[in-house]
């Protein structure tokens, strides 16, 4: 996994304060792959209340994260129980790894 400890503090406090302490986050993609350069920090973010608006509330989190972690690109999926499952879902929750 290509997150520093530090990395990983402050994506976990950030998803923590932005959709509370039973929210689980994963991190899924080229980040995990500790052999690669480069890439995006992909996040998934699986939420166990509903989110009034997910897209607003996933940009919000990456406004936050891009400022406390520095200009990179970084993804949130966010899902709560009303979301459509999609491969996606299914892929970073499998194949991620949880934060």
């Amino acid at each position: 996994m290509r997150l520093t400890s530090e990395q990983v503090r402050v994506i976990r406090a950030k998803v923590h304060a932005a959709f509370g302490a039973s929210t689980r986050v994963y991190l899924f993609g080229s980040r995990l792959d500790d052999a690669a350069r480069g890439g995006d920090v992909d996040l998934y973010v699986e939420v166990f209340h509903l989110v009034q608006n997910r897209a607003a509330a996933a940009s919000r989190l990456t406004a936050e994260l891009q400022l406390a972690l520095g200009d990179q690109r970084i993804d949130v999926l966010v899902s709560d129980p009303n979301t459509p499952r999609q491969p996606i879902h299914e892929a970073a929750r499998a194949k991620g790894i949880e934060l």
